[in-house]
């Protein structure tokens, strides 16, 4: 049991670090070296921070990661793969590009960024835990390319409207073996809090060695009770697989046919602004229809 749950949880690590811009902090970091000038060759390491440097200027990109999430986008097609799936970037292949800013996750990439910076190259490291760092990052990165980031940032607005008044008790299930919830200092359940949904786990302490979700137990989940349950698919757990809990169908959320199934992608990983605006535009339907029954 000790062996599954520690691999649920580095699957869950890997998959959060690896493929979201896992955004930016508000202070640089160690591994962050900016530009002096506005960078014009730009190589990626992280699926949301080459598209949002795509929008702000794809003139500037020359190198991204590979990610499932592009594999069939025509705008990505022809540009040079540095990276793909778990393994670690290719460091040949990015100074070989000869680019003037690397761009990667503060913590999965630290040991190639620290590499890069030691060659002179600027670097930024991100991490993405809230709303606000998305809209940090994007002022960062447009900073460093000299691009202007307002017509993303009102893009962004679009995607939350109006919180949703009275929205229902909601619990959002990301994983079986362990059963994991976002609290609130996660990207989801940040998510939440924006469209006003109450988050029946949101103050809850992570005893998890995932920053910022929490381990329940059926009991409670029994106790939460929530009125609607959001089961995130991924590679390691389907919305099936919960139908065989004991609690499931004692639950107000089941008996009442409030489960929905969420992609892994927008609501726990960022991944793109595509599946950003994608989650935002379900979780707005999701709640809205919840709160008027």
């Amino acid at each position: 049991m000790f062996r599954r749950w520690g691999i649920a949880i580095a699957t869950i690590v890997l998959s959060l670090v690896l493929i979201a811009c896992n955004t930016a902090t508000n202070q640089p970091t160690a591994n962050s070296t900016p530009p002096q000038k506005a960078a014009e060759r730009v190589v990626t390491l992280t699926s949301l921070s080459s598209d949002i440097v795509y929008q702000l200027d794809k003139t500037k990109l020359v190198g991204i990661t590979g990610s499932k999430l592009f594999d069939k986008d025509a705008r990505f097609q022809g540009i040079t793969q540095v990276s793909k799936g778990q393994a670690p970037p290719n460091l040949e292949k990015i100074v070989a590009l000869k680019p003037d800013l690397v761009v990667g996750n503060q913590d999965f990439h630290a040991q190639a960024l620290a590499k890069l910076k030691d060659l002179g190259i600027a670097t930024l490291a991100t991490k993405i835990d809230k709303w606000d760092d998305l809209t940090d990052i994007t002022k960062q990165l447009a900073q460093a390319i000299g691009a202007n980031p307002d017509p993303l940032l009102k893009r962004y607005q679009t995607f939350l409207g109006k919180a949703v008044s009275q929205a229902p008790s909601t619990l959002v299930l990301v994983s079986r073996q362990p059963i994991l919830a976002p609290n609130k200092n996660s990207w989801a359940g940040d998510l939440l809090s924006k469209f006003g949904a109450k988050n029946v786990v949101a103050d809850l302490q992570s005893q998890s060695p995932t920053g910022g979700y929490v381990t329940l137990s059926a009991e409670k989940i029994l106790q939460a009770n929530p009125d609607v349950l959001l089961v995130v698919n991924t590679e390691q757990t389907s919305a099936e697989q919960f139908k065989s809990e004991p609690f499931w169908n004692k639950l107000k959320a089941t008996k009442n046919k409030q489960v929905y199934v969420f992609d892994y992608y927008g609501l726990v990983n960022p991944g793109s602004l595509d599946k950003i605006e994608e989650a935002c535009t379900r979780l707005r339907e999701v709640l809205s229809a919840k709160a008027k029954v």
